[in-house]
């Protein structure tokens, strides 16, 4: 499973335990404020999630994207201490199939206004 975390601390001192804990369980930094993991099992990130709960208060920012869990991307945050949970599913097979109805031509092959007006407001 692929992880990646964006952690946007309150304080300097924050920010130096936020990574440490990090690093600790095998996070990569990957920019400032961005570490990611591609070997972090779904136990191991729920005592990350916790352990960060422990650390932070509610001036901290965390989000966790994960990739894939049960074949859909999971957004978890942190704000104000409290978890929220996004579970973005689906794609493009889910989508609604796009109907287009043909333009009216005229005989020279450019569409006439008056027609496609008139199909548009039907719709």
């Amino acid at each position: 499973m692929y992880v990646s975390v964006a952690v946007d601390p309150g304080s300097e001192e924050r920010a130096k335990e936020l990574a440490s804990l990090l690093g600790q369980y095998g996070f990569e930094r990957v920019q400032r404020g961005l570490w990611e993991s591609t070997v972090v099992s779904p136990s191991t990130l729920t005592r990350v999630k916790r352990d960060m709960d422990r650390l932070t208060d509610a001036f901290d920012r965390i989000r966790f994207f994960q990739y894939p869990l049960e074949g859909t991307l999971v957004l978890s945050s942190l704000k104000d201490k409290k978890w929220r949970r996004l579970v973005a599913r689906g794609g493009e097979e889910d989508a609604a199939p796009v109907v287009k109805k043909p333009a009216v031509k005229e005989a020279s092959g450019n569409l006439r206004k008056s027609a496609l007006i008139k199909t548009i407001r039907k719709k």
